[in-house]
C-alpha cells in the first residue's frame, strides 16, 4: 500500500510553488479604489433615481472590468443632463485611469472621431 500517491503529491507541490493571479495585487487594489470613489463622485453628483442606481452597482462592483463596462453607463447619465461633449471628456478621463490595469483585449481602440486620433494621421496632399 503506497502512503502518498505522486499525482496528489505533484499537484499540491505545484499548488504550494504556483502564484495565483486570482487576488489583485496591493497597488492595483488602491487604485480599483480610487477609479471607483472617480466614477461614485459623477454618479452621485447627477443624482436621481439613476443615479443612485448606478452608484449602487459601482459601490458592489467586484473587479476593474465590471467597472470598465460601467463608464458606458456613466456616460449615458452624464450625457442626459450635461450634453454628449461633456459627457465623453468626464469618461475619457474616467478611461485614462484604467491604463496598464486591464487586459489588452479590454482598452479602447482609437476611434476616427477623436481628435487625436485625426492629428496623429498624416494628411493626403490633394493638389
Amino acid at each position: 500500500m503506497r502512503w502518498f500517491k505522486t499525482k496528489d503529491l505533484r499537484s499540491s507541490l505545484y499548488a504550494l510553488l504556483s502564484v495565483s493571479t486570482a487576488r489583485p495585487r496591493l497597488d492595483d487594489q488602491a487604485t480599483m479604489d480610487q477609479i471607483r470613489e472617480a466614477m461614485l463622485a459623477v454618479a452621485e453628483e447627477e443624482g436621481g433615481e439613476r443615479g443612485t442606481g448606478l452608484a449602487r452597482r459601482i459601490r458592489y462592483a467586484t473587479d476593474l472590468q465590471a467597472l470598465w463596462f460601467m463608464r458606458g453607463e456613466v456616460m449615458q447619465l452624464l450625457a442626459r443632463t450635461r450634453g454628449e461633449a461633456a459627457a465623453w471628456e468626464k469618461v475619457d478621463e474616467l478611461s485614462s485611469m484604467f491604463s496598464d490595469l486591464l487586459p489588452s483585449g479590454l482598452r479602447s481602440r482609437p476611434s476616427p472621431l477623436n481628435p487625436p486620433y485625426r492629428n496623429s494621421r498624416p494628411q493626403s496632399d490633394d493638389t
